[in-house]
């Protein structure tokens, strides 16, 4: 506030009424607290929404909305945990194929929802989902 970073403030404002909804939500006092996987749940919540808000910016010829979008996305994703990359991923991903002796992509999925529980919050989605497929 000191500073009159009024974008920042914004963010930080609308995280915090983010928590407080997913308080309410869960059917709990505004006054209890989340947990830390709660927390990262709300804030790549919010990171989500300023992606696909991005893209529908592009979309409509609306640059000024984008570059406003993607300043508020790189405050958010100071306080996200660092994803894995997809090298990082590919280990892990090879060694759960042998585990699960996955040989067809019949059971993608299977395997997917493996990966993902294994790494939940630490790895994209999209990301894994482009490493399982270039192991077939």
């Amino acid at each position: 506030m000191k500073l009159r970073d009024e974008l920042k403030l914004s963010v930080l404002r609308g995280m915090l009424s983010s928590f407080t909804n997913e308080l309410v939500a869960t059917k709990r006092k505004p006054s209890e607290k989340l947990s830390d996987e709660e927390v990262i749940a709300v804030i790549r919540r919010l990171a989500k929404q300023r992606k696909e808000s991005i893209e529908q910016f592009r979309a409509g010829n609306r640059e000024d909305l984008a570059g406003k979008e993607e300043a508020e996305l790189a405050i958010l994703e100071v306080y996200l945990p660092q994803m894995m990359s997809k090298e990082e991923i590919l280990p892990i991903a090879k060694k759960k194929k042998n585990e699960l002796n996955v040989t067809d992509k019949s059971k993608l999925g299977i395997l997917l929802g493996a990966i993902m529980k294994d790494l939940k919050g630490r790895v994209d989605g999209n990301d894994v989902k482009e490493v399982v497929e270039s192991l077939f």
